[in-house]
């Protein structure tokens, strides 16, 4: 019964074209004033609002539910502004979400959950540790980002989306597509599709679905080590999905768009850090730009502790700085990317892992500390 609830659509995941074709006697303008009010409230009125017939609304409000995240938790980091969200689903499963602030005041990134788990079984994330999840609806994705945005200082705004947290995007291309749509539409959400990034470990089957309905959205793409045979000891996903045949197909796609892919890479100490192991990586990035035409986006990212039993321990502050001058070296723009909240578990790679430490979590009350 649950499960038919969570599948089923939500106002929250609807277009305005989505409800002209289920209802047509309703006008665009009528969906549009409809579903803004769902995006900006929350919730449906009792009534039918000024410019929405009545026997409109109420055709959609008997038809089309309404289903909600409940937020459970709310951790901000004692360490930086970075922010951690719990959310329980209906069926009493836990997702998180995280609030990224960016340079520019009150301008900020959600990072958010496309599964409740994930069966890749990459080494250096806490969310693989959790195994095999299910699929989040369209819906779940997008109130991850509705409620965040509630919860901004007054002139706080959505700037971008990451999908960055818990599960594999393109394991569940569908509902990840529908939710962008939902996400950029000018009269619900109105992010600018080109601060959506959709990261990755490369999954050739949907990437195409995934490139050629989104065009403008950034795809990242997880490398962990440039070499087939010690990444497939990292990230499994290697073995079905070569990481030179989805490069191929990003680098295709960055041609034609002139969209650089963003390439992330997760320093672990003795395991990819090495000189040796740029090298590889930059005879990666060179056959990509053979094909793209133009340079990938590099980032660096430090590895944060995923708990008990923990198999690796972040690079040396100064061998990651000498591993991008490497790359820097032969002028590929490289970052070494800010992972903030790691006192909460809101750093890269640590979503889900309060669900790994203690299974129990989800069932605790909401936890509001000031910011």
């Amino acid at each position: 019964m649950v499960a038919d609830v969570v599948s089923e659509p939500s106002l929250l995941s609807v277009l305005p074209e989505d409800l002209i074709t289920r209802f047509p006697s309703l006008e665009m303008s009528e969906a549009r004033r409809l579903l803004s009010i769902v995006h900006r409230t929350g919730s449906l009125p009792p009534h039918a609002p000024a410019g929405i017939r009545r026997d409109s609304f109420q055709r959609v409000r008997d038809a089309v539910p309404m289903h909600q995240l409940e937020r459970v938790t709310r951790r901000p980091s004692a360490l930086d502004p970075f922010i951690k969200y719990g959310f329980r689903t209906l069926d009493g499963l836990l997702v998180e979400a995280v609030r990224i602030p960016l340079e520019k005041p009150g301008r900020f990134v959600v990072c958010v959950s496309s599964q409740t788990g994930c069966a890749l079984g990459c080494a250096f994330c806490a969310t693989a540790r959790l195994g095999t999840g299910r699929n989040l609806a369209a819906w779940e994705i997008v109130d991850q980002v509705r409620q965040v945005r509630d919860d901004l200082p007054t002139d706080g705004r959505v700037h971008g989306v990451v999908f960055q947290g818990m599960g594999e995007p393109l394991a569940n291309v569908s509902a990840v597509v529908q939710a962008i749509r939902v996400m950029t539409d000018p009269s619900l959400q109105a992010i600018d599709g080109r601060a959506i990034t959709v990261s990755s470990a490369g999954l050739i089957k949907p990437l195409p679905v995934l490139l050629q309905a989104l065009p403008r959205t950034r795809i990242g793409i997880s490398i962990g080590h440039a070499d087939p045979i010690k990444r497939r000891a990292l990230m499994p996903v290697e073995v079905a999905n070569p990481l030179h045949n989805v490069l191929a197909i990003v680098a295709q796609h960055a041609k034609t768009t002139r969209i650089a892919t963003m390439l992330s890479y997760t320093l672990l100490r003795e395991i990819n850090d090495h000189e040796s192991d740029a090298d590889a990586f930059l005879a990666l990035v060179d056959a990509y730009v053979q094909q793209a035409g133009m340079a990938p986006r590099i980032s660096l990212i430090a590895y944060n502790p995923i708990g008990p039993s923990d198999p690796f321990v972040p690079s040396e502050p100064e061998q990651a700085e000498r591993f991008r001058e490497r790359l820097a070296s032969h002028g590929i723009p490289v970052v070494r990317r800010y992972s903030g909240g790691a006192d909460v578990g809101a750093a890269c790679g640590q979503l889900g892992l309060e669900s790994v430490m203690d299974p129990t979590h989800v069932k605790s009350s909401e936890h509001e500390a000031s910011c």
